[in-house]
């Protein structure tokens, strides 16, 4: 099949199937007809296997699996949400995704999946095992029309391409890459070169070589992609240029061609042929002179001729391709092995609930409306709204935001042509100007401090023009000028943190001088003030630990109270709240929205006060919607993953109208929830500040930090060691307790320490082994640069803190995110707890009734900070905050009834560690049940509804625990 003939068949496949879906009746029929009709499979029922056998503790079936390409299938009906968990037959509790990974570990090795798809005939969800704890990637029925190819997997071994533009921006990256090391090595180092090399920079070339090379790639690649968009005169118009000259006038021949392009073509010299093939660009692209260009020699060449220029540039996403561009020309980045950018979906999630739905929502409202004449009416005045928009992105990079919203609203405003256009073949015989293009890439507006960055932002929207033009052309069967460049984007280097986001201008003079070598990509603005409808983007993510100097300085100078002084805070919390603060002070009192990605960190823990009390008081900021914490992948080969949030907000509620002022909360994945409010921890609850406290707010023991060895590892005994130390010191034994840290304690790890309190000097000395670990503890400590470690050298056999209750709770600071319940138990004084651990001594099993329950665990999860997205426990802000319930004696009695049957059921598995018995896929039914009737007697004590939602009961605890504390 041609695409043509796919993309077709996709279409009405989709059109087939809408809102259709049952999964016992049709789910054979829908892959029979996908795979034959859209995907080409000539005999598709040999082709998939449905049914297939598994054996689990029961046979199963699996609903559908393809064996040549290595798929599994896991169907379900329309009204399924395929991000949500479902109790099964066996109790446990499991997203369909689970479901299928389930039956991957009792295939045969042989025939073990490499992909899983779950599907409920509306949305496919596809899993690549290869790429473990990966996002899946979503493909709708809707938009199948357009999206069929990265179904191609399914009937194609060799096609692991379900993310085209993603795959297509990296090729091209690749070719940058290429192109920039082989003019790399022809530059010629200055005469102090040495003083400059580096890991990154080996032949130590100075910054304005550095910068030249970096502008030679942009104007490069542009002109490939020009020839390849049509914009040049034929489609080898770059090869044939360079093949004209020789070796040795090439690079004359190169700064021509770019004085050319930055030249009306009335005042170029008209004797010079060669360079008829190019037209006038404008726009500032090839406007610097003065930049240094290397010698080109065999291998430049052949890296332009015979690997760039056959590649077709023209395909690339522009959204994906800037940051892609950027991080290969990044030599830190390079250095790390990686390319890094925001994918396209996560740039959706900003961009949809931040205007693209609702924009969405008018056109689908102005497409019912049955008068032709009044829809036309409405479909120019709505093409007009989109060209009147003006959008600010304060941390832009290469402008992937600011690019998807172009493209967005120019997609958009080609569905109000197509439509007004109706039967008509041209538009222009018609209508006039009248159908002229009304989104312009002057309408976005970036702050970037990477000058370099700004060069590449610019480039990427001036591809994204040229590519929606010829969209447009297409529909109006009629040819647009894309060249001369007659529009440019606002996009200004500087320190955002030190600009006027209103005019673009810097705070004070001299803020962030620049040499003018990008100065031809820089827009200069009058000072004029714009005002924006929409702020968006992604700024830095820089924890306060790790801030310099100078963004410390940012940070005070921003986070200021009425009278401008800094808050006492400001210096503890992350990089991108001075984000929101400045984009407060822009919005408040007007009708803009902003939507920033962060850090989870500023909504979790002492941060949440710290950032967002000041936004409420100062500016009255209302948050409309909010993603909660995501991964958010890197495409670096050091993989890193960053957690973040999604904030949506607006600072004027009385501006915003009624039917504006639904508030959204989405999860981790995508489940969107109606709420009344948003508050600092991303929860549907009221304003209240959770503060760090010293002691607890009931009538509870008090609880305490575990014991730290500190003692350069000399006091503890490892396993494996232990057998072999009481051999040869059989004495110590009555000295070495069980060492527990978090880590001990969950997997059941067995470790244990040389416990020295109250042991006499004679018997220390008479325990050689003993003696000879409290020496080098005595000499670890000595040798340190803190003052207070250096002091405990006076105390080399003892631990740091001495903390031995003969009974207590034990919880684990660090926790991981995917449990429901946070493991936590009682413990003797045969057990020793790390500094790893917090321990309440004398807690009694109501405290461990309570503490284990999902109420609990429902206020952990909201107020807690997070290593990554694990859960870290805190004292002072999740357990001494905790508004504990009063039950009556009655009630009491039920908890620690069923806190007893808690740890009965754990007592059944010795063999099992608490991350096993915890883990939600893994954990045993009585385990689950007990937990259940606990939960249910907790709930009780409470006056709680059985079936309340976990953020139901985050906001009762809300207000139960502001009662307590006005009190």
């Amino acid at each position: 099949m041609t695409q043509i003939e796919q993309q077709k068949a996709a279409k009405e496949f989709a059109e087939f199937w809408k809102d259709k879906g049952d999964e016992k009746q049709e789910s054979q029929r829908f892959w029979i007809q996908l795979l034959q009709n859209v995907l080409g499979v000539s005999d598709p029922a040999a082709y998939i296997e449905f049914e297939k056998r598994v054996q689990l503790k029961h046979t199963s079936y699996i609903d559908a699996y393809i064996a040549e390409t290595k798929v599994l299938i896991e169907q379900k009906g329309i009204k399924i949400d395929l991000h949500k968990a479902y109790e099964q037959s066996d109790g446990q509790v499991l997203t369909p995704f689970q479901q299928a990974k389930r039956y991957v570990s009792e295939m045969k090795a042989s025939e073990k999946p490499r992909w899983i798809v779950v599907c409920n005939f509306a949305e496919f969800l596809v899993y690549d095992l290869e790429v473990p704890n990966s996002e899946p990637q979503q493909i709708l029925l809707k938009d199948l029309e357009n999206d069929f190819y990265r179904l191609q997997f399914l009937v194609d071994k060799k096609n692991e391409n379900i993310r085209k533009e993603e795959e297509l921006s990296k090729e091209a990256g690749r070719l940058v890459g290429k192109l920039y090391d082989a003019m790399y090595k022809e530059y010629i180092p200055p005469e102090d070169a040495a003083s400059r090399i580096t890991e990154s920079n080996k032949r130590g070339l100075s910054e304005n070589q550095l910068r030249s090379l970096n502008i030679l790639c942009v104007r490069i690649v542009f002109c490939l992609y020009a020839e390849d968009a049509g914009l040049f005169l034929t489609k080898t118009s770059v090869e044939d240029y360079i093949k004209s000259f020789a070796l040795e006038n090439l690079r004359d021949g190169i700064i021509k061609l770019f004085k050319a392009l930055d030249t009306k073509e009335e005042l170029r010299d008209k004797y010079d042929t060669k360079i008829k093939a190019f037209p006038y660009v404008n726009g500032g692209l090839f406007a610097a002179e003065d930049i240094e260009i290397p010698n080109f020699n065999d291998e430049i060449v052949d890296v332009i001729v015979n690997h760039s220029a056959p590649f077709n540039w023209s395909d690339i996403s522009p959204t994906i391709f800037g940051a892609v561009f950027e991080s290969t020309l990044n030599q830190e980045t390079r250095r790390k092995g990686g390319m890094h950018y925001t994918s396209i979906e996560n740039i959706h999630k900003v961009l949809a609930p931040l205007f693209l739905d609702s924009l969405n929502a008018e056109f689908d409202a102005i497409c019912s409306v049955k008068s032709e004449k009044s829809r036309n009416e409405k479909l120019l005045a709505f093409q007009k709204k989109l060209g009147s928009l003006k959008f600010l992105d304060p941390a832009c990079g290469s402008g992937n935001f600011l690019t998807e919203s172009y493209l967005c609203l120019r997609r958009l405003e080609n569905e109000c042509i197509k439509l007004r256009l109706g039967r008509q073949q041209t538009a222009l015989d018609i209508m006039g100007d009248d159908f002229a293009i009304q989104v312009k890439i002057s309408q976005f507006y970036g702050i970037e401090i990477n000058d370099f960055a700004v060069a590449v932002a610019k480039t990427a929207l001036w591809i994204a023009e040229s590519q929606m033009m010829e969209e447009t052309a297409r529909i109006l069967n009629s040819n647009l000028t894309f060249l001369p460049l007659t529009t440019n984007a606002f996009i200004v280097e500087g320190n955002a943190l030190r600009m006027d986001w209103s005019t673009l201008k810097p705070l004070e003079e001299n803020t962030h001088p620049t040499d003018g070598l990008f100065s031809g990509f820089t827009t200069e603005t009058d000072g004029t003030k714009h005002e924006y409808d929409y702020i968006m983007g992604n700024p830095p993510f820089v924890g306060y630990g790790l801030q310099s100097d100078s963004q410390k300085k940012d940070m005070l100078s921003i986070y200021v109270d009425e009278k401008g002084k800094p808050y006492k805070t400001a210096g503890k919390i992350d990089y991108v709240s001075a984000w929101y603060y400045k984009a407060c002070q822009l919005m408040h009192k007007t009708k803009t929205k902003a939507a920033l990605v962060s850090t989870n960190s500023i909504t979790q823990g002492e941060q949440v006060v710290a950032v967002w009390k000041p936004l409420v008081d100062l500016f009255d900021i209302q948050i409309d919607f909010a993603w909660r914490t995501f991964r958010w992948d890197s495409e670096s080969s050091e993989k890193a993953h960053v957690h973040c949030v999604i904030i949506g907000f607006t600072c004027h509620s009385e501006l915003v109208s009624e039917s504006q002022k639904e508030k959204i909360i989405f999860d981790e994945n995508g489940n969107k929830n109606i709420v009344k409010n948003i508050n600092g921890y991303l929860l549907d609850a009221p304003h209240i500040w959770v503060e760090s406290s010293s002691k607890p707010l009931c009538d509870v023991p008090e609880m305490t930090t575990g014991n730290r060895p500190a003692d350069g590892g000399n006091l503890i005994i490892e396993d494996f060691d232990y057998d072999e130390f009481i051999k040869k010191e059989p004495e110590s034994k009555k000295f070495i307790k069980k060492l527990l840290g978090s880590e001990e304690f969950i997997n059941n790890k067995k470790r244990w320490c040389l416990w020295l309190v109250n042991i006499s000097p004679a018997q220390l000395k008479g325990m050689k082994e003993v003696y000879k670990r409290v020496a080098l503890c005595k000499a670890d400590r000595e040798a340190s640069p803190d003052a207070g470690r250096r002091k405990l050298a006076d105390t080399p056999h003892l631990f740091r803190e001495t903390n031995n209750p003969e009974h207590f709770l034990l919880v684990p600071k660090v926790s991981s995110e995917r449990r429901r319940y946070i493991p936590i138990g009682f413990f003797g004084g045969d057990t020793i707890s790390t500094d790893l651990n917090f321990i309440i001594p004398d807690a009694s099993l109501y405290h461990f009734g309570v503490l284990t329950s999902s109420v609990h665990n429902s206020w952990m999860r909201a107020i807690c900070g997070r290593l990554k997205s694990d859960y870290r426990y805190s004292k002072d802000i999740v357990y001494n905050n905790f508004p504990w319930c009063s039950p009556t004696d009655e009630q009491k009695a039920k908890i620690e009834q069923t806190a007893q049957a808690i740890l009965d059921a754990r007592a059944k598995y010795p063999d099992s560690s608490l991350a096993d018995l915890y883990d939600e896929t893994l954990m045993p039914q009585d385990l689950r049940k007990a937990h259940e009737a606990n939960d249910k007697a907790v709930m009780q004590a409470y006056g709680f509804k059985p079936n309340m939602s976990e953020s139901e009961i985050v906001a009762e605890l809300f207000k139960l625990y502001e009662k307590l504390t006005a009190k």
